[in-house]
């Protein structure tokens, strides 16, 4: 079967790709945009800045995909310590801020270890909701103030409107002693799911992908308006047509359903009860180095735009002109529940205005560059809908020979290296006519 399309060019259709190429074969990968990278795309200005299309870093265990990812930048690589921090009224707090609850107010600390100690000692309750599972694990203080407030500006709905199926690793749950321990002295546990990075020296993120043109024939200014699964056959705004045997697709599924020939009414309404963010990176170059001592901080207050701030200069020394730092800022909207209505120059200056009263931005700083890209699809929410919704959806694509993949295509909350290996998945299935997509992520 050496007829596999592939439709999409960012880490998932890498990763098909790449499966792919271990067979012989040599696919055909097409992208509606003029570059390849899909959501991992790197970019240059004129200003000698380079931003990632949000912020990317690789923290894989697996020495495997470690191994393929050095290879691919030719062991050009920058190895990191990571170091977050968070943003709270004026404060800045160690990350994660239920292990570092030294740095706030003493009769705050007070009443988040006297929640966090009764409901330590309380009865299990069901946990019907993200909003359940944060009360038993950090107290209702703790939980209200810091992930449910986050939680908002990230996921743009409420604790009580998610699933707990996105949590894996990310959120810790402290014993009492860790708790009190963090509550009277610094201290360094070494607890977050992610310790150390690798991020290219060279050309961003994306750099990891620098094989990709030798694997797949890439097809650009290619986009699908249409597939006809019984007649196997795709079609393209620019009016041409391909046939394929198998189909390897990492399309937003809400974007995929409707153009699928005879979908059903059910389904196609099923992909448009799955929810994700609209996230506006906001792009900022100044003459100062020194504007953070973390890689990312978060930031909590409801008052102040973004969300989440990375520093990519921190990341490579190559992404900034020398003596000069960046900023990106991630400002979140959904169709769902926050619709964007603002224009890009009001968010850029929103977010200008919010560096400077945060005190990241001086009045002194010269800003070199400002711009702002919109990313569509950046994560996907695990509200109550998805669960039954997906089920819809994924059933039907299994059954018409579609083999789905990614983030967007298995519409979970996908890493790098995950991303990478549904696609392997995808086109593992395409080769064997198993099951379409790649299933429990």
């Amino acid at each position: 079967m050496a007829n596999i399309v592939v439709l999409g060019t960012g880490m998932a259709g890498f990763g098909a790709a790449y499966r792919l190429n271990a067979e012989g074969i040599r696919p055909v990968l097409y992208d509606k945009a003029n570059h390849f990278g899909g959501h991992t795309a790197s970019f240059r200005d004129d200003k000698g800045f380079l931003f990632d299309l949000g912020p990317h870093i690789s923290f894989t265990k697996d020495p495997r995909i470690q191994e393929l990812f050095a290879k691919y930048v030719d062991d050009k690589y920058e190895a990191v310590q990571v170091k977050l921090d968070n943003y709270w009224r004026g404060l800045t707090l160690t990350h994660p801020v239920q292990l570092h609850l030294n740095g706030l107010p003493p009769d705050l600390i007070v009443e988040i270890v006297t929640d966090f100690l009764q409901e330590h000692n309380a009865p299990d309750r069901p946990i019907a909701n993200y909003e359940d599972w944060l009360v038993a694990s950090y107290g209702r203080k703790f939980a209200e103030l810091f992930p449910m407030q986050y939680g908002r500006k990230y996921h743009t709905t409420t604790a009580s409107n998610m699933t707990t199926d996105w949590l894996g690793p990310r959120m810790y749950r402290p014993s009492v002693q860790e708790l009190l321990r963090g509550a009277v002295a610094k201290w360094q546990p070494e607890v977050h799911y992610i310790t150390n990075f690798r991020y290219p020296t060279h050309g961003g993120f994306v750099s990891y992908m620098n094989d990709l043109p030798n694997m797949a024939d890439i097809r650009l200014r290619h986009e699908v308006i249409s597939i006809d699964p019984r007649e196997r056959v795709a079609r393209f705004a620019n009016g041409r047509v391909t046939k394929y045997d198998a189909l390897v697709s990492s399309i937003a599924l809400p974007e995929l359903l409707p153009m699928i020939a005879g979908a059903p009414q059910d389904v196609v309404e099923a992909s448009q009860r799955l929810a994700c963010t609209t996230c506006v990176l906001v792009n900022i170059g100044v003459n100062r180095e020194d504007l953070s001592e973390g890689q990312i901080k978060y930031i909590y207050d409801d008052d102040i735009a973004f969300t989440r701030l990375s520093f990519p200069h921190m990341l490579s020394r190559h992404n900034a002109p020398d003596g000069c730092g960046s900023i990106q800022a991630e400002v979140y909207y959904s169709r769902k529940y926050k619709p964007l209505t603002e224009s890009t120059d009001a968010i850029i200056e929103r977010v200008i205005a919010d560096l400077r009263r945060t005190g990241i931005l001086r009045e002194s700083d010269e800003i070199l560059t400002r711009h702002a890209a919109t990313v569509q699809y950046a994560n996907v929410i695990f509200d109550l809908d998805r669960t039954e919704a997906l089920k819809t959806v994924h059933g039907y694509l299994d059954d018409v020979g579609i083999h789905y993949c990614g983030r967007y295509g298995d519409w979970g909350y996908m890493w790098t290296d995950e991303s990478f290996i549904s696609g392997e998945r995808a086109a593992e299935a395409a080769l064997s006519g198993g099951a379409a997509g790649s299933r429990g992520k």
